[in-house]
C-alpha cells in the first residue's frame, strides 16, 4: 500500500474485488480439477493406496501449520513496513524476510526430525495399512516430512507477495501448484502404481513452486539478495505474534472438526456419515471469505496504524461483500438441501441429513461474516485476543456439544456448532469495534445488524418451506427482491459505477469477438 507523504495517510486500497477473484480462482480451480482427477486416482492406485495418499495430503497440510504462526506474522509486519513507505522500509522488510525464513526453516527441520522418529510407529501400529504397502507408505511419509524445510518457508514467502498486494504473482504459483497436486499423480500411473514416485513428484512440484515464489520475491524486493541478515530484535517480535497465532491455529481446527469424533463416540459411525457429508458440502462456502480475507488481512496490517478510519471502511466492505456473495448461496442450500441430497445420495440419506445441512449452512454463513473481525483483530496486531477467546471457548464448547449430542443426537451437534459460531462472531465483532475505537461510528453497524437479523429470519423461513414448486417460487421471489434492494440500499455510488463499468467492458469485449 502506497502512502501519501503530505497527508500521511494510505492511498485507498485498489483491486480488492479483482484480487479476491484471483484468490477465489486460486483456491477453487484446483478443487474442480480434483473432482475429475480423484475417480481416476482411485481407479489407478486402488482404494488402499488412494486412502494412504489422502492421509499424506492431510499430513502435509497439518504439519505445515507448525510454522509457529510466522508466515502470518511475516505478512502482517511486511505489510506494515510497506505501508509506512519510509526511507529505511526496504531494509527493514529484507531483515524481516530473512529472519522469518531462517526461523521457519529451523522449526521445519525440528518438525521433520521429530516426525521421523514417530513415522515407523504411525505406519506399523496406529494406521491399519496392509503389510505389502507399509514399506512404500513409510518412504512416502519420509519424503513428505523432509520436504517441510522447503514447504514451510515457501508459505512465508508467498505471504510477502500478499503483503505487497501482488496476488497476481502469488496466484500465478498457487493455481498451477493446486492443479499439479491432483493431476501429477495421474502422470505417474502409466509407469508405476507405487506411492513413493507419486509423492516424489508432488514434492518436486512443491520445490518448483518455492523457487518460483523466491524469484517473484526478488522481483518485488530487489534488495533482498544484498541485504541478508538475521535480526534478533525482529525474531522476538515475529515469535511473539506467531506464538499466539499457533495457539489459534491448533485450537480452531479442533473446534471446527471435533463434532465428528463426538458423534462417532456417542451416537454411531453411520451418524458420522449423515453429519459429515453435508458438513463437507457447506464448508466449501468458506472459499469465498478465504479469498476476500486473504486480501484484507495485509490491508488491515498496513492501514490501521496510519488511518483507522480507512481500516473501518475496509472492515465494513469486507462484511458487505461476503454477505452479498453468500446470502443467495446459503438460501439456495437451505431451500433445496433435501432435493439435492436425495438426488445425490438417496432418500434415506436426505431424510437424516437435510436438517443438519440447513443448520450448518446458516452457521457457515455467520462464521464467514465473523472472519472479517478475526482478520482485523490479527491484522492490527492482537492475535492474543483470538487465542485467549479460543482457549476459553474450547472447554465450554466441548461440554455443550457433549450434552446436546447425548440428548438430541446429530441435530443437537449441529445446533451446538452453529450456536458457538454465533456467540464467537458476536464477541469478535465487539472486540474489533473496540480496537477500531469506533464509539462515534456505532451507527455504521446498525444497518448491517438489521440486515443480518433479517437474513437469519429468511434462513428460518426457508427451512420451513415445503414442496419443490413452492420452494422455487420462494427463491425466485426472494432473488427478485434481493437484487434491487442490494443495488439501491446496500451498494454505494462508487460500487455501482464499478459494476456498470466492468459490465460495459465485458459487453464490449464480447461484441468485439462477435464482429466478422
Amino acid at each position: 500500500m502506497a502512502v501519501d507523504k503530505k497527508k500521511k495517510k494510505p492511498v485507498p486500497v485498489k483491486g480488492i474485488g479483482r484480487n479476491s477473484v484471483l484468490n477465489l480462482i486460486g483456491y477453487g480451480l484446483p478443487l474442480i480439477v480434483a473432482v475429475f482427477a480423484i475417480p481416476l486416482l482411485v481407479k489407478g492406485l486402488g482404494t488402499d493406496r488412494f486412502g494412504i495418499l489422502t492421509l499424506a495430503w492431510v499430513l502435509i497440510g497439518y504439519l505445515s501449520m507448525f510454522d509457529m504462526g510466522l508466515s502470518r506474522a511475516l505478512t502482517k509486519m511486511v505489510a506494515e513496513k510497506h505501508g509506512e513507505n519510509k526511507d529505511d522500509s526496504l531494509k527493514e522488510i529484507c531483515g524481516l524476510i530473512w529472519t522469518a525464513v531462517v526461523l521457519m526453516a529451523g522449526f521445519a527441520i525440528c518438525v521433520a526430525v521429530i516426525s521421523s522418529f514417530f513415522l515407523p510407529f504411525l505406519v506399523e501400529r496406529i494406521l491399519s495399512i496392509p503389510d505389502h504397502l507399509k514399506s512404500e507408505t513409510l518412504i512416502s511419509f519420509y519424503l513428505l516430512v523432509w520436504s517441510l524445510p522447503i514447504v514451510i518457508p515457501s508459505i512465508g514467502i508467498r505471504g510477502v507477495l500478499d503483503a505487497f498486494g501482488r496476488f497476481d504473482l502469488s496466484n500465478a504459483v498457487r493455481i498451477p501448484l493446486g492443479i499439479y497436486t491432483f493431476a501429477s499423480p495421474l502422470l505417474v500411473l502409466p509407469f508405476s502404481q507405487s506411492l513413493a514416485p507419486v509423492i516424489a513428484v508432488l514434492v518436486a512440484g512443491r520445490i518448483t513452486a518455492c523457487i518460483a515464489q523466491i524469484l517473484f520475491c526478488i522481483k518485488i524486493v530487489p534488495g533482498i539478495i544484498r541485504t541478508h541478515n538475521f535480526r534478533k530484535d525482529m525474531a522476538g517480535r515475529l515469535l511473539r505474534f506467531g506464538g499466539w497465532m499457533t495457539i489459534t491455529n491448533m485450537i480452531s481446527p479442533v473446534m471446527n472438526f471435533f463434532d465428528r469424533f463426538m458423534i462417532g463416540s456417542i451416537v454411531s459411525l453411520t451418524a458420522v456419515a449423515y453429519y459429515a457429508t453435508p458438513s463437507e458440502v457447506v464448508t466449501k462456502i468458506w472459499l469465498f471469505p478465504i479469498a476476500i480475507l486473504g486480501v484484507l488481512f495485509p490491508a488491515f496490517s498496513a492501514g490501521f496504524a496510519i488511518d483507522p478510519e480507512h481500516a473501518l471502511n475496509l472492515f465494513v466492505k469486507g462484511i458487505k461483500y461476503i454477505f452479498l456473495s453468500l446470502f443467495p448461496v446459503t438460501i439456495a442450500i437451505i431451500l433445496f438441501s433435501k432435493q439435492g441430497l436425495s438426488f445425490w445420495l438417496g432418500s434415506d440419506f436426505a431424510e437424516n441429513s437435510t436438517s443438519i445441512m440447513q443448520i450448518l449452512a446458516a452457521g457457515v454463513f455467520i462464521h464467514s461474516i465473523g472472519q472479517v473481525s478475526f482478520a482485523l483483530i490479527q491484522g492490527i496486531g492482537r492475535p492474543d485476543l483470538t487465542a485467549k477467546l479460543n482457549m476459553i471457548e474450547l472447554p465450554v464448547y466441548v461440554a455443550v456439544m457433549w450434552t446436546m449430542t447425548v440428548y438430541a443426537g446429530i441435530l443437537g451437534t449441529a445446533i451446538a456448532w452453529t450456536l458457538r459460531i454465533m456467540i464467537e462472531t458476536a464477541i469478535m465483532t465487539i472486540l474489533a469495534l473496540k480496537l477500531l475505537g469506533t464509539g462515534v461510528h456505532q451507527h455504521v453497524f446498525r444497518k448491517p445488524s438489521y440486515i443480518m437479523a433479517a437474513a437469519l429470519i429468511f434462513f428460518l423461513a426457508a427451512s420451513l418451506v415445503n414442496g419443490i414448486v413452492i420452494k422455487t417460487i420462494f427463491f425466485i421471489a426472494l432473488i427478485c427482491a434481493y437484487i434491487p434492494l442490494t443495488w439501491y440500499k446496500i451498494l454505494t455510488s462508487d460500487e455501482k459505477k464499478f459494476v456498470i463499468d466492468n459490465t460495459l467492458t465485458l459487453y464490449k469485449k464480447r461484441m468485439k469477438k462477435n464482429e466478422p
